[in-house]
């Protein structure tokens, strides 16, 4: 989370931004890891069954994770999530005509947020937070 709210940072006197929150990833009452029990910040939920449901959660996680960025609700037909395949996780880029320019990997193997980085700094310069590229990606 931390890596997306740093780009957010960075660029959003250039770019707009929108957080939507989908449906829950590993809900108490449908699949859970293992992890997810042990999570000490307790933020696991049952799946919501109402928009109501979903937004306190979604209220729930701005709050105690003081999330900065705009921040969207699916509705719960799940109309963003099945327009843009984003659960439990992505980032999509899109461009000025409304047309998709970057598509982020299905998470939380392949989101990448550093990729949705390096597509906003090509686009509108390195941000001054940039980080270096590390060694290992010369």
């Amino acid at each position: 989370m931390g890596d997306v709210v740093q780009i957010y940072e960075d660029y959003k006197e250039r770019a707009d931004f929108l957080t939507v929150y989908v449906r829950e990833a590993h809900p108490t009452d449908e699949w859970q890891m293992k992890s997810n029990l042990k999570d000490k910040d307790d933020v696991c939920y049952a799946q919501p069954k109402t928009l109501e449901q979903r937004v306190m959660i979604a209220n729930d996680f701005v709050k105690r994770f003081k999330f900065t960025l705009p921040f969207g609700i699916d509705d719960m037909s799940n109309a963003a999530n099945d327009a843009y395949a984003a659960w439990p996780e992505r980032i999509y880029i899109i461009d000025e005509s409304g047309r998709i320019a970057y598509r982020g990997g299905i998470g939380p193997f392949n989101y990448k947020p550093e990729e949705a980085r390096e597509w906003l700094a090509a686009r509108y310069g390195a941000a001054s937070s940039t980080p270096a590229p590390s060694a290992a990606a010369k």
